[in-house]
């Protein structure tokens, strides 16, 4: 899968884009004990055109015998997020020059969250907890203090792993895409379509679409435990299971006068569906194309000649998004997030899973469609 799309919305928490491993000695240092650390490193590549399997990833003990020198700090792992995109770092090319590709045999790092136990930075004090988009599988870690950023507990009210998804790069994600990519008229009875809408962004996107003006949401998803769930906790008007026979006949059903917004997860042939039913000058929010993401391809992924000719006709956007292209509405969108999920507005579903040994099973079950909002792997508690 060639430059996919992902969100870099957690930039907005973290300040720095890598973590450094390897630090020349300094001087005034401080010596750590050695420990026993756990981690997870690539133990192979499943091929562009492959499905990630839990044997591409090896789970490893090694001692943390680093220094901690000026500016570094000594962490606790929380939480670590996986996400779609990851997938792309498995090839020896992510095909985008904002992710790097994970190396063989090196420890893999995602967007993650944790607590300080020693600190040498100057604005950076044990007990502090911190987040970072490049967070090592590891159950300690040592890593510079500028890489990372303080989260104040409150905005999620003590619930941590929400800065990994509602109040995150998940959360900016829905709230923006539809913002800025949806085009929401209040009150022009607008009928909006969510693919992946059970997962961590799509059961948001549907939720913000209401909150933004949409008249009705209705989402497609793979199961009917998530189609249940999409209308008793989300609030969605309707819930499709795409595997179920007869996808369109039933989305003409529930969007009897045409799709008006479509906020895309999936690409492939739900999408096709979709846009088929899309209305004059009708928006779609590219955000993202799992269904692809195990295919070399160029993205966008190349569209059925039909759906392209529907996106001429009827003059239908559709462009990649990116947060990182309005970091200038950040700040606002977190306090936004924030006041929505602390009201008991905007609801939140996790799954989760414990232990930095199951961290590969859960990005693998991810990708298969296993989890019900955001996929979580708690590695220790706080």
């Amino acid at each position: 899968m060639r430059s996919p799309v992902i969100s870099v919305a957690l930039l907005v928490l973290t300040r720095g884009s890598q973590v450094s491993y390897v630090q020349k000695k300094r001087k005034n240092t401080k010596a750590l004990e050695s420990m026993k650390v756990k981690r997870v490193v690539l133990a192979s590549r499943p091929g562009n055109d492959g499905e990630p399997a839990t044997e591409n990833f090896r789970l490893e003990e090694t001692d943390l015998t680093e220094e901690l020198m000026d500016g570094q700090v000594m962490t606790k792992t929380l939480y670590i997020s996986v996400d779609p995109y990851l997938r792309c770092r498995m090839n020896e090319d992510s095909g985008a020059d904002y992710i790097q590709s994970w190396k063989i045999s090196k420890v893999l790092d995602s967007g993650g969250i944790g607590v300080v136990e020693q600190s040498r930075h100057g604005h950076i004090k044990p007990g502090d907890i911190v987040t970072s988009f490049n967070w090592p599988w590891q159950t300690k870690c040592v890593l510079e203090g500028n890489t990372l950023t303080k989260l104040d507990p409150s905005l999620v009210d003590g619930n941590l792993s929400h800065f990994l998804g509602a109040v995150g790069l998940t959360g900016l994600t829905a709230f923006l895409g539809v913002k800025e990519k949806g085009h929401v008229i209040p009150g022009a009875n607008q009928t909006m379509v969510v693919s992946g809408a059970a997962g961590a962004c799509g059961s948001l996107a549907g939720q913000i679409g209401r909150f933004l003006g949409c008249s009705r949401v209705v989402g497609i998803c793979g199961t009917d435990e998530k189609c249940s769930l999409l209308t008793s906790d989300f609030g969605f008007d309707a819930a499709l299971n795409y595997k179920e026979k007869g996808l369109a006949d039933k989305l003409r059903e529930c969007c009897p006068e045409g799709v008006d917004v479509y906020f895309d997860n999936v690409g492939g042939e739900i999408s096709d569906v979709v846009i088929s039913q899309m209305t004059k000058n009708s928006h779609i929010v590219l955000c993202g194309q799992i269904s692809q993401y195990n295919k070399d391809v160029p993205y966008p992924p190349p569209l059925h000649p039909q759906t392209e000719a529907n996106l001429k006709e009827r003059n239908i956007t559709r462009e990649r998004f990116m947060v990182l292209n309005y970091a200038d509405q950040h700040e606002m969108a977190i306090q936004q997030l924030s006041q929505w999920l602390k009201a008991g507005k905007l609801k939140v579903k996790e799954t989760v899973v414990h232990g930095i040994e199951n961290t590969a099973g859960a990005f693998v079950s991810m990708m298969k469609g296993g989890n019900i909002g955001k996929q979580i792997v708690q590695i220790s508690g706080y």
